[in-house]
């Protein structure tokens, strides 16, 4: 099993009501939750472990894992209330208001955390979970305590407006950083991590130096750069779709690279410090594929693999 550790929220989308007026519509989201959906409806073996309510929005979360085949048996449930994510979107670029004080994905800690079973062979880390404590502390915790037998790969996806402070984010982030075996960053994650202007290359190697044997840069419409620990370099373009807009589109980029690593059997901490060139790209080229279908509907609708 692929087991997804981090946020699962209900992204309050705009809508036009029935009477003319404007409006919300409830839709489950998250970036960590959507990698877990789209792995699920891409056929992977796949877990969330998160904080749930048992509020009508967390009953909603639990229906929309169920419905693409994903397990929330690991899930943390408590009463308090759900994430709440107002979106608004503009040129097809969304932006967020959160409402998210003591709710059941924040109020997290260590002690919280589950003994994985040995079912789970690797471990996704994302989202705004890396910056939101106390959670934040508690899902670093889970890594250092189950990551050292297992695949790992992480998305920081960082979002500054959620870093209260930021040295001890940068902290967390750098130790998990250390510990992964995969991360994926978009070039604005990269910067903030290594600031400065210097070659995409040379930051990459700093990330490197620290720990992960798989690199990805995503660049929007320029495609993805993917660096191997001896500095080879595999290169995806983007891939051609009617944009509608780009929500999830990174987490179902994710979901695809870790779907095809599963599949070729490529998906351990050994195997992944000895990937081929020909094997990662592959890898990016599928999550490359299915992020092009999220891309062109509304919202974060990762494909079945049927439709890929």
């Amino acid at each position: 099993m692929i087991l997804c550790c981090g946020e699962a929220l209900i992204d309050m989308i705009p809508a036009r009501m029935a009477d003319g007026q404007g409006g919300f519509v409830p839709h489950p989201g998250g970036a960590v939750f959507n990698t877990a959906i789209a792995l699920g409806r891409l056929g992977a073996h796949t877990g969330l472990l998160t904080g749930l309510s048992t509020d009508m929005f967390g009953a909603q979360l639990v229906d929309a894992l169920t419905d693409s085949h994903v397990d929330a048996s690991l899930a943390i449930r408590s009463d308090r209330p759900t994430t709440l994510a107002f979106v608004q979107v503009a040129d097809g670029q969304a932006t967020y208001s959160f409402f998210d004080e003591n709710s059941a994905g924040r109020v997290l800690t260590p002690g919280d955390m589950p003994i994985l079973p040995d079912a789970i062979a690797a471990l996704f880390f994302g989202g705004i979970s890396l910056a939101c404590e106390p959670a934040a502390e508690a899902y670093a915790d889970l890594l250092a305590r189950e990551g050292k037998t297992r695949a790992v790969m992480l998305d920081p996806n960082i979002r500054p407006g959620f870093i209260e402070h930021v040295d001890r984010y940068r902290a967390r982030l750098n130790a998990m950083l250390a510990q992964a075996d995969i991360v994926k960053v978009s070039d604005e994650d990269l910067d903030w991590i290594v600031p400065g202007a210097r070659p995409l290359n040379d930051k990459v190697a700093v990330l490197q130096e620290n720990g992960p044997s798989v690199v990805i840069v995503t660049r929007g419409g320029a495609g993805a750069t993917g660096v191997l620990r001896d500095g080879t370099e595999v290169h995806v373009p983007a891939e051609t779709a009617t944009p509608v807009d780009t929500v999830g589109a990174g987490d179902t980029f994710n979901a695809g690279v870790l779907a095809k690593l599963s599949e070729a059997g490529q998906l351990q901490g050994d195997a992944l410090g000895h990937l081929s060139a020909d094997a990662l790209q592959v890898a990016m080229a599928y999550g490359a594929k299915v992020a092009a279908v999220t891309v062109s509907r509304a919202g974060a609708n990762p494909p079945w693999a049927r439709e890929v």
